[in-house]
């Protein structure tokens, strides 16, 4: 019994590796990639997608979920991409004197807060760190579903709160999105030019960030060669 509970589990994760490697994938290919029946896969993409480890969408794909992406979220946050980033954000407040925000996906539709570099203003962006934002109406929610105009940064208004701006940009480990960087602006403060200038500094941020994300996730030469 406990052997078969054991074959179980590694059955559900090794569907989990599969689809969080693959970023998307459908029933056939994750029970063809694993060596299950697709009965067997159906059972526990299932149970994944019910803990929220998986969520599928309308085409049924397959997708990470959001306990997942929180979970490895806090576990960056705790050893590497709060650290990672804190000089960066550090750098943006000092060219714009706005609070800096980093984030990721939270559960189901949201945005989590991670961490916040506060502006230099008497009047600024009290710290939300640890609190969701809607994917849908928040400019972070935009940046991590990609959802990027041609200028490389979003902005949106009053999407969140009243009389507040935030202007955002993805951060990425090589092509996936894993975070994003958001300025949160009262918006009687913010200016079109203003507006300009800050989606190119964040987007300057999170290139920087992105480029050292990619460079850690590329394996290193084989022990014994340069």
């Amino acid at each position: 019994m406990a052997e078969a509970s054991t074959r179980t589990v590694e059955r559900a994760l090794a569907l989990l590796a599969t689809v969080c490697e693959s970023g998307g994938t459908n029933l056939v290919d994750s029970a063809r990639d694993c060596e299950l029946a697709p009965s067997t896969a159906l059972r526990l993409l299932r149970t994944l997608e019910t803990t929220g480890f998986v969520a599928k969408d309308e085409s049924g794909v397959y997708r990470p979920g959001g306990r997942i992406i929180q979970l490895g979220a806090q576990a960056l946050s705790n050893e590497s991409l709060v650290d990672l980033t804190q000089p960066t954000m550090d750098a943006v407040v000092a060219a714009t004197g706005e609070s800096a925000y980093l984030s990721v996906r939270g559960h189901g539709d949201t945005a989590l807060y991670l961490n916040i570099v506060q502006g230099t203003h008497s009047v600024r962006h009290a710290s939300w760190v640890g609190r969701t934002v809607p994917l849908d109406t928040s400019a972070a929610g935009h940046a991590l579903r990609g959802d990027i105009p041609a200028e490389g940064y979003v902005v949106i208004g009053s999407g969140v709160e009243a009389d507040v701006t935030a202007i955002a940009c993805p951060v990425r480990s090589e092509a996936r999105i894993v975070a994003a960087l958001s300025l949160v602006i009262p918006s009687y403060r913010l200016t079109a030019p203003d507006t300009a200038r800050y989606g190119h500094i964040l987007g300057s941020a999170a290139a920087e960030v992105s480029a050292q994300l990619s460079r850690s996730a590329k394996p290193g030469p084989p022990e014994g060669q340069s």
